[in-house]
């Protein structure tokens, strides 16, 4: 059974940092991409940022190119988000997802970690 367990997740001030954690089981995610998404006006989920398990190449939304960086552990199957330079705009819940590097639709989500900016 695949599972992704998130952590990491807390308040901090405004231009503050956290690290997000994604510990992933149940399956080899060589053919996986590995992605954080989070809600957003008028949207259920917003695609945040990707990771490819293999290749560790890397896409970002532009809000938080610069500030967030996503990579992963091979070794300890898990994936990372850092996140610098906090704005209140990105208070959301962060959840942790993948998909076959060929489908377009993720198939496994995490339980999802709060995330609370205060300016």
């Amino acid at each position: 059974q695949v599972q992704l367990v998130e952590s990491g997740g807390g308040l901090v001030q405004a231009g503050g940092s956290l690290r997000l954690s994604c510990a992933v089981s149940g399956r080899t995610f060589s053919s996986y991409v590995m992605g954080w998404f989070r809600p957003a006006p008028g949207k259920e989920r917003e695609f945040v940022t990707s990771i490819s398990w293999s290749g560790g190449s890397t896409y970002y939304v532009d809000s938080v190119k610069g500030r967030f960086t996503i990579s992963r552990d091979k070794a300890e199957n898990t994936v990372y988000l850092q996140m610098n330079s906090l704005k209140p705009e990105d208070t959301a819940v962060y959840y942790c997802t993948a998909r076959l590097i060929t489908a377009t639709l993720y198939d496994y989500w995490g339980q999802g970690t709060q995330v609370t900016v205060s300016s």
